[in-house]
């Protein structure tokens, strides 16, 4: 977890000066930006934190160490599940909510059941059929 702490740690040292110019060019004028990039600072802060208090309590990972093999790690990576169709409703259905937003709101009373129907048949899609288990 080195690395990551580190990443976030450089990006707290980044944003917490860039904010200060930022504020300081705009004369402090414009306050959402300022505040916003303030709290992006504080944010990585927090997370690279976190990260380092984690790296004390766990061993060293595989990914850590500069030599590691991929036989190092050890167990399963992740379950990687086949090919699936219904991300392509569940976008088509949000992009005809949102049209409904511009359109009128009976379009999206549309969208949202389609969305309903899209989101079921993708969290089941592998307790049915071909893939189940």
């Amino acid at each position: 977890m080195k690395t990551e702490t580190v990443l976030f740690g450089a990006g707290t040292f980044f944003f917490a000066p860039v904010g200060l110019i930022y504020g300081f060019l705009t004369s402090w004028a414009e306050p959402v930006g300022t505040v916003g990039i303030l709290l992006v600072a504080g944010l990585s802060a927090m997370i690279g934190g976190y990260l380092a208090v984690t790296a004390r309590r766990i061993d060293a990972r595989p990914e850590d160490d500069p030599f590691a093999e991929v036989e190092d790690s050890p167990g399963e990576l992740g379950a990687f599940p086949p090919h699936s169709w219904w991300p392509l409703p569940l976008a088509l259905s949000a992009a005809i909510f949102f049209l409904g937003l511009a359109v009128g709101w009976w379009v999206t009373y549309i969208g949202a059941a389609v969305a309903a129907v899209a989101l079921i048949g993708w969290v089941y899609e592998y307790y049915r059929g071909a893939h189940a288990h």
